[in-house]
């Protein structure tokens, strides 16, 4: 049986269902490449008592750890909510076809502790996902989201790449946006969301550039039109 287990956002966010489904399987993997974690595969060994093996792009595209939850329980690990990927859809529709049954456990996500920010979850529009620019590969693709987005006064959330350091994803940003004709304004920064570090910044991007430290993972939320206790409660945080 393969168990896809959402971990919430710090490292005691794993549920109590989560927990018990962790214990009793043989193999315990961690989807590792999506997202900057908080906290060490020390610290969550430590939390579920058991050694947890680290699950590269390639292991689970590959549908390698179907292999093994045909043969006992095996759980894949995923920060946040386990679902956000279509790579676990992926698993979802393989283990069907195989015969290999599944258990899906929920938990919180990103997607749930934006709304600390003041901004009204159903004002958002799609989900924007920046990826981290190499030499002669810039896709600015991402802005053409948030573009659409404005279009219907919606806020944009924009995913960072795992590995993208902040200024680095402010100059993409910069250069995004400007290739796209987009004017940006103040802009959200959300650091590590859902932990005792967690902190939410309102300012510039001018102003934004002079941070320094900002701790993984985090994302940026390019606000549209704001109703008057959205810009009072965004105000407050500086």
């Amino acid at each position: 049986m393969l168990y896809i287990i959402g971990l919430g956002l710090n490292r005691d966010g794993i549920s109590k269902f989560g927990l018990v489904a962790a214990k009793k399987c043989k193999k315990i993997y961690l989807e590792n490449y999506t997202v900057d974690f908080p906290y060490t595969k020390h610290q969550l060994e430590e939390v579920i008592g058991k050694k947890i093996v680290d699950a590269n792009r390639e292991f689970v595209e590959n549908l390698e750890i179907l292999e093994k939850a045909d043969k006992c329980d095996v759980a894949l690990l995923v920060y946040g909510s386990p679902l956000t990927a279509t790579t676990h859809i992926t698993l979802l529709q393989e283990a069907k076809k195989s015969g290999i049954r599944t258990k899906i456990i929920y938990n919180a996500s990103i997607f749930d502790a934006i709304a600390e920010t003041g901004l009204q979850l159903y004002k958002f529009g799609k989900i924007a996902s920046m990826p981290a620019w190499k030499k002669n590969y810039e896709p600015t693709s991402f802005m053409k989201i948030v573009q659409e987005n404005q279009s219907s006064k919606a806020h944009s959330l924009v995913l960072i790449d795992i590995g993208l350091e902040f200024l680095d994803a402010l100059n993409q940003l910069e250069k995004a946006a400007k290739e796209y004709k987009i004017k940006l304004n103040k802009l959200v920064l959300c650091q590590v969301l859902g932990t005792s570090n967690r902190k939410i910044s309102y300012k510039t991007i001018e102003e934004f550039k002079e941070f320094s430290g900002v701790r993984k993972p985090y994302c940026l939320i390019i606000p549209s039109k704001l109703h008057f206790l959205e810009k009072e409660f965004l105000e407050e945080l500086n």
